[in-house]
């Protein structure tokens, strides 16, 4: 692969990854538009670990908190920690289950860029409808309150996001506002949400990193950076985006994308 492709595949992921325009549909509409073929799912496995690294350190603190309340599981102060690392666990394992039931019929939804391009259209009207949901003060994620209702939903909109071209952020957090959570913690939950979701969705994958052909490595290794590097520059700001209702113009952003590539791809490009 190109070095030059590899860089702006990896730079595409970071950004999309949390952006909420959809990191997987957009690596598929660039792959076909560059005519990029992937030996393997390896260089995918770079970009996403590069998202996930930056995740992990943008959160860090978070995550030592919740690894506290495991550690220390018996200690009243980190019951609400604890509660999370529940909801984070009921969440995925619902992602997990629908993704497993239904893998055959996803495969094959990623090799239609057409079907993508149009998904990216639906990411839009998700994203509109997210900013004329009511803010909620009382965040259900920040109370005792232990209904397993609210991450079991969170848990169905991220498994719907395995669809490539619906954005896996912008649908977790328009659910997770559904549910009740104040759009802080809604954003936060969606990022720490995405950390079991990029490990489980490429692990089935890691083992054909051990047999990566050597000359391959210069350019997987820039994609990996571009995508750490992009990713953790976006999270800070799409925070910012989320806690002021102003993800819409995103949603002008996906309906121009899904548009053109529409017109592209039906004219045989």
């Amino acid at each position: 692969m190109e070095i030059l492709k590899s860089l702006i595949l990896g730079i595409v992921q970071g950004l999309t990854e949390f952006i909420p325009v959809s990191s997987s549909g957009h690596l598929i509409l660039f792959m076909h538009f560059l005519d990029v073929e992937m030996p393997g799912m390896t260089f995918e496995v770079f970009v996403h670990l590069g998202s996930l690294v930056a995740v992990i350190i943008y959160f860090r603190r978070d995550l030592v908190e919740l690894l506290k309340s495991i550690v220390f599981f018996k200690d009243k102060e980190y019951q609400q920690n604890r509660k999370t690392c529940l909801w984070l666990l009921i969440a995925t394992l619902v992602t997990g289950v629908f993704g497993f039931l239904f893998k055959d019929i996803f495969e094959k939804l990623f090799q239609n860029p057409l079907l993508v391009a149009c998904m990216i259209g639906v990411t839009g009207l998700i994203l509109f409808f997210s900013d004329k949901i009511p803010e909620q003060k009382n965040s259900k994620l920040r109370t005792p309150n232990s209904e397993l209702r609210t991450p079991l939903f969170i848990g169905l909109g991220q498994a719907l996001a395995i669809t490539p071209g619906l954005s896996r952020s912008g649908t977790t957090i328009t659910f997770a506002l559904l549910a009740g959570l104040d759009r802080k913690s809604a954003a936060t939950f969606s990022f720490l949400l995405s950390i079991p979701a990029i490990i489980g969705a490429n692990l089935s994958e890691f083992k054909s990193l051990l047999h990566l052909d050597s000359s391959l490595i210069l350019s997987y290794l820039i994609g990996f950076f571009a995508a750490f590097i992009s990713g953790y520059i976006v999270i800070k700001w799409l925070l910012k985006l989320v806690i002021n209702a102003k993800l819409r113009y995103f949603s002008y952003y996906c309906w121009g994308v899904a548009v053109l590539c529409v017109i592209l791809i039906m004219g045989g490009f």
